[in-house]
């Protein structure tokens, strides 16, 4: 008896609240949720960096919870609430980034928000190395770190 031939996917319907937006979708079971969110959604602020999960600059907040977009179906996040660097509010912490020049490309700079903002959101008064700890998934390759701590510290 000749095996079966593996049968497509098919596209699944999801409900997603995004920055407070409701999106109704249909995708397929492959589509991770930062292609859904760069090319459905067209918010290109959530970075694809290394797809691996490594870099962290594809962070976003999962129900307040950040999580690697890269790494994440999109059929995944029915009926959650995420939020990406579009929809983070105007804060102390954006404000003290640009004061400490705690971002020089930038391409890194929405996975440190997203990450910092819910860390700071359960531990308002973190030490550098406390800080150190949390930030330890994300990379940055122009700052050398110092000036996102003291953004974080100063803010």
């Amino acid at each position: 008896m000749a095996p079966h031939a593996a049968s497509p996917a098919r596209p699944a319907r999801i409900s997603v609240r995004v920055n407070g937006r409701l999106h109704e979708a249909e995708v397929e079971p492959r589509t991770l949720l930062s292609d859904f969110l760069r090319h459905e959604l067209g918010l290109t602020g959530t970075k694809v960096g290394c797809e691996h999960g490594a870099c962290g600059a594809c962070t976003v907040q999962l129900d307040g919870e950040p999580v690697r977009a890269c790494l994440t179906f999109a059929i995944q996040v029915d009926q959650a609430h995420i939020t990406t660097i579009e929809g983070l509010e105007a804060t102390e912490l954006k404000l003290a980034f640009h004061q400490h020049h705690a971002l020089q490309c930038g391409f890194c700079t929405a996975g440190f928000l997203l990450t910092l903002d819910a860390y700071l959101a359960e531990h308002p008064e973190p030490t550098e190395d406390e800080l150190k700890v949390a930030l330890a998934g994300n990379l940055c390759r122009c700052t050398g770190y110092a000036p996102i701590i003291q953004a974080v510290l100063n803010r």
